[in-house]
């Protein structure tokens, strides 16, 4: 019988091991997805900025 038990207490084991592997692979894609999605959108502002300042600069007149 102590057989069965330690087959079962190793395959409990086992079974967490997979579950916790699962999870931090899920940790792991939201946060590859979080970082593309905040350099996007860091991109973008940085886009819309340099346009405005660029239309500012090209309505000053010289000369």
């Amino acid at each position: 019988m102590i057989e069965v038990q330690v087959l079962k207490a190793w395959l409990l084991a086992k079974a967490d091991e997979q579950v916790q592997r699962r999870d931090e692979r899920g940790d792991i894609t939201q946060t590859v997805i979080l970082v593309a999605l905040f350099a996007a959108a860091a991109i973008a502002i940085s886009a819309i900025i340099i346009n405005k300042f660029t239309g500012k600069a090209n309505s000053i007149p010289t000369g």
